[in-house]
């Protein structure tokens, strides 16, 4: 019996080899003064090429969008370039990779802004930790963003895209998960907002669907995803409440108005069993609202995303750590094979170890 994981799926016209996505992750690999990707970036996607598609790791908008250090940018001509190296690298290998462009917000620290405070919502702390120069750091509140900010970040998510197509990506990913900027916008602990961008959910959407507004001026929509968590809960500094549910409800039925690549749901990180404000069973939810391709996210294995392809929840279903120890992952999973130990010590480590010298089942 054939396996929907390695079966070829149409992407909004972009045909994927099999429905395996590699998922975004930080590798703190672009240790350099411009924060641009290498060489070595270029290898480690290249050996994960057989993924039906890669998304890259978040690449920061805009320097006010920095959160994380050593992570490659994507709003200098040099970033761009950098860029140019991985996707030539993966097309060459056949696969297909989309860029996810990334705005931490509050979600960061003022070592990272030369001493200023993070633009954010609200002034609102999440308590978090930013990977800074010195090591991790709590995070403290940001400075609330006035209108002409978040215009601005409109233009930079804007201008993210065309420097993403300009370096040769199939598609983007707008960050919408995790804690970062936008789920600080949607979220209303981290959004106290008394403005068009704050207090109904249909505000607190706003920036969303303005940034997309302003990509579809100067790119195609249907190479566009959105990525969103809506039962994150009690870490990243974001918790659900009692419009919760109605404000991704809303999100999600308005996507339908937009001819998007995708979008990419995360399952619920922590056990939320009788929590009322939260969804459950995120890709079984939301099929039910949204008419195209779901990407469905959170510590699957070839097992169980056999199942949710099958159940018919989600379309397409993306791996993250196993991508990270295995970078023929779709070829393990075809034959059974035992996957390499994922090394924690080095996800955010300078150089090949941990990144680029992970065995294949050929050697």
């Amino acid at each position: 019996m054939s396996n929907k994981l390695f079966e070829s799926y149409e992407l909004n016209g972009k045909r994927l080899n099999n429905r395996m996505v590699m998922a975004p992750m930080t590798r703190a690999r672009s240790v350099n003064e411009g924060n641009v990707a290498t060489e070595l970036t270029a290898i480690y996607y290249a050996q994960r090429a057989t993924a039906g598609l890669i998304i890259t790791e978040g690449t920061f908008i805009s320097e006010e969008g920095i959160g994380f250090i050593n992570v490659p940018g994507i709003y200098t001509d040099n970033q761009v370039e950098g860029w140019k190296l991985v996707t030539d690298s993966v097309h060459d290998k056949g696969g297909k990779i989309f860029a996810q462009l990334w705005h931490t917000g509050a979600y960061s620290h003022p070592d990272l802004h030369e001493g200023r405070l993070p633009l954010a919502p609200s002034d609102f702390n999440p308590r978090q930790k930013a990977f800074t120069l010195e090591g991790f750091k709590p995070t403290v509140a940001p400075q609330p963003m006035t209108i002409e900010d978040i215009k601005r970040t409109v233009n930079d998510f804007k201008q993210g895209a065309i420097n993403a197509f300009r370096a040769g990506f199939d598609g983007i990913e707008l960050h919408g998960a995790n804690g970062y900027l936008l789920q600080q916008f949607f979220s209303k602990n981290a959004n106290n907002r008394t403005d068009e961008y704050g207090g109904s959910p249909e505000n607190r959407a706003r920036i969303l669907f303005e940034i997309l507004d302003a990509i579809r001026e100067v790119a195609d929509i249907k190479n566009v995803g959105v990525r969103l968590n809506p039962s994150l809960n009690g870490i990243m500094g974001i918790a659900v409440d009692d419009e919760t549910i109605a404000t991704y409800n809303y999100i999600v039925s308005r996507l339908n108005d937009y001819d998007l690549a995708y979008i990419h749901l995360i399952e619920p990180f922590t056990d939320l069993t009788g929590n009322k404000n939260a969804i459950q069973h995120v890709a079984k939810h939301f099929r039910e609202i949204y008419k195209g391709t779901i990407i469905i996210n959170r510590a699957f294995n070839k097992e169980t995303a056999t199942q949710v392809l099958e159940d018919g929840d989600a379309d397409l279903v993306s791996f993250g750590i196993p991508f990270i120890a295995n970078p023929d992952l779709v070829e393990r999973y075809k034959r059974d094979s035992i996957l390499n130990t994922p090394d924690q010590d080095t996800f955010y480590t300078p150089g090949e170890k941990g990144y680029t010298d992970y065995p294949f089942l050929n050697k």
